[in-house]
């Protein structure tokens, strides 16, 4: 099987897996998307965001994609309701919310789906191709 094909699905397979951890990442928000302040005055549930770095594979001499990091994505101020019962709420019965907007986590997770799905295809196409080769060479 060429080199070339090989590195095709190995650069594939790592853009499967740092779309996957996006994925994780987006779930979490989701999941975590009314996870308000427990305590008074406490910080309810922080969004999480990721980052992807090029990293070059010294052993196969080609480019891939990593995950960077998986950060706190700290706002200024995060939202807050009047919910006076809760017990997260202030002398004010003001409650702080996540800084989720579960519109942006749904177009996230649908870019990254389609980026896996993306890097699959490219898999079964180098596979493919490796089929027909082997069936020629018959």
């Amino acid at each position: 099987m060429s080199d070339d094909i090989i590195n095709a699905m190995k650069i594939s397979a790592m853009g499967m897996k740092a779309q996957g951890a996006r994925i994780r990442v987006v779930s979490e928000n989701l999941a975590n998307a009314d996870t308000a302040a427990t305590t008074p005055g406490g910080d309810p549930y922080t969004r999480q965001t990721i980052s992807f770095e090029n990293r070059l594979d010294k052993e196969l001499g080609i480019r891939t994609v990593d995950v960077k990091n998986i950060k706190a994505d700290k706002p200024d101020a995060y939202p807050t309701r009047y919910m006076p019962d809760h017990p997260g709420a202030d002398e004010n019965g003001i409650v702080k919310l996540p800084n989720v907007n579960t519109l942006i986590e749904m177009m996230n997770v649908r870019e990254a789906q389609r980026s896996y799905e993306a890097n699959l295809g490219m898999i079964e196409q180098s596979k493919t191709m490796v089929t027909r080769t082997i069936d020629l060479l018959r």
